[in-house]
């Protein structure tokens, strides 16, 4: 069940992945993460704020002029949380898509994010 601070924590961490200004995205990040928080995805992997950072802008190199959006409401429970997202390039079509699962801190803050790409594979 989505929550008022699991959107804003949420929010938060996406629209760090966007902001391509190291001062911003470094604040967007102290107020997503805690200070031990850990990312995980199949390709890449970082821990503390200044690692989630360099991963970041590392990724916003790559895809530059590229956008990461929310696709689902929240899905959540216990302190654990699930989102769909994809990341748009600049002419509007989606270069990768997947959902994030996340566990979150006492105080809201995402203390862990692992990251899936695509759709499941369907079994035989």
């Amino acid at each position: 069940m989505e929550t008022t601070t699991d959107t804003n924590t949420i929010d938060t961490y996406l629209a760090a992945w966007n902001e391509t200004d190291a001062a911003r995205r470094a604040a967007l990040i102290e107020r997503a993460w805690s200070p031990d928080g850990g990312y995980a995805d199949p390709m890449l992997e970082a821990g503390s704020h200044d690692g989630i950072s360099e991963m970041t802008a590392g990724v916003q190199a790559t895809y530059p002029g590229h956008r990461f959006r929310r696709t689902s409401q929240i899905d959540g429970h216990h302190d654990l949380v699930r989102f769909g997202w994809e990341l748009v390039a600049p002419d509007g079509s989606i270069t990768v898509a997947g959902i994030d699962v996340g566990v979150l801190a006492d105080d809201g803050r995402l203390r862990q994010i692992a990251g899936f790409f695509g759709e499941l594979t369907p079994l035989d």
